[in-house]
């Protein structure tokens, strides 16, 4: 949508995605990605970490289940999302402000690990086009109008 700030963060689960259910049964996953920059110190020609940035995460429904099914604790991930500002009251009474991710996208990085993905099924009962072989999705159970395929001694191409 028009006016969110859009980012994407690359870092590590500093915890297992914990997954809960609302009043209404809707389910969300709250993690945290802990992301570091690696600074080059010239004066001692080798990497030093900076400042990590903890970035507080949640994500809905379906894909709140996927995500606590498939990511843990110290995973690198790459997640795309909106930020969020909300402000709240904590327990001394004190305003507070915080920045959340609204995850949109979010996978294992693969920059040092491999995965193997599995679709999911969806809910509502219906196969997903996508998910069907090429032959499925083009193949037909009645011949063509014309009996059988002809083919001139014409070239093709």
């Amino acid at each position: 949508m028009a006016g969110e700030t859009v980012i994407t963060v690359v870092g590590n689960l500093t915890a297992d995605p914990e997954l809960r259910y609302t009043q209404n049964g809707l389910p969300v996953a709250n993690f945290t990605i802990a992301s570091t920059p690696r600074i080059f110190d010239r004066a001692a020609s080798e990497y030093k970490d900076g400042d990590a940035l903890f970035l507080r995460a949640s994500c809905w429904r379906e894909f709140a289940e996927h995500v606590a099914g498939s990511l843990t604790k110290g995973m690198r991930v790459i997640a795309q999302g909106r930020l969020r500002q909300r402000s709240y009251q904590d327990r001394e009474g004190n305003q507070r402000t915080a920045i959340e991710l609204e995850v949109d996208e979010i996978g294992p990085s693969l920059r040092y690990a491999t995965a193997q993905v599995t679709r999911a099924a969806r809910t509502d009962g219906q196969k997903p086009a996508a998910s069907a072989p090429a032959q499925e999705q083009w193949a037909t159970s009645e011949p063509p109008a014309d009996g059988g395929w002809t083919y001139g001694d014409d070239t093709p191409f």
